[in-house]
C-alpha cells in the first residue's frame, strides 16, 4: 500500500471532505482569539474522532475544512460535531458570541468530496483563502 490509501478493519478507503460553513448571518466574527480557540477545537474534535485534517483556513465569516474521515462517520455526523462542539465552547467562553447570535453557526454547510488527485487542487485553494 501507498499514502494514498489508509486502513482499517475490513477496508481500504482514501474519502477527502471539504467542508465549509459560516457563522450565523454570515458575521464576520471569527477572528482574533476567537479564530486562534476556534482552530484548536477543531484540531481537538479532530483528534477525538480519529479524522486527519488534510487543511483548513478562517475566514472572518466562513470556515473551510479539508478532512480525510473513516467510512464508518457520515458527512452529517462529521459536521454536526465539528459545529456542535465549537459552538457550544466558543458560546460559553465569549460573552458577546451569545449576545450577538441567536445560534453560532447557520444550519446550513457545503460538503465536497475529493479523490486523490484533486486533494491538491483543494489544499491550495484553502491555503489561499487570505490572500483574497
Amino acid at each position: 500500500m501507498n499514502d494514498r490509501y489508509k486502513i482499517s478493519p475490513g477496508c481500504v478507503y482514501n474519502i477527502n471532505y471539504h467542508f465549509v460553513w459560516c457563522p450565523k448571518y454570515r458575521k464576520s466574527i471569527l477572528t482574533g482569539s476567537v479564530a486562534s480557540d476556534l482552530k484548536e477545537l477543531i484540531e481537538k474534535k479532530a483528534e477525538e474522532l480519529d479524522i486527519e485534517i488534510g487543511g483548513f483556513e478562517i475566514m472572518p465569516d466562513h470556515i473551510h475544512l479539508f478532512v480525510s474521515a473513516k467510512p464508518t462517520l457520515p458527512v452529517h455526523y462529521i459536521v454536526q460535531q465539528f459545529k456542535g462542539f465549537t459552538s457550544h465552547e466558543l458560546r460559553n467562553k465569549y460573552e458577546h458570541l451569545r449576545k450577538k447570535l441567536p445560534t453560532l453557526w447557520s444550519r446550513s454547510y457545503y460538503a465536497g468530496t475529493a479523490g486523490f488527485v484533486s486533494d491538491t487542487v483543494i489544499k491550495n485553494y484553502i491555503a489561499n483563502q487570505k490572500g483574497k
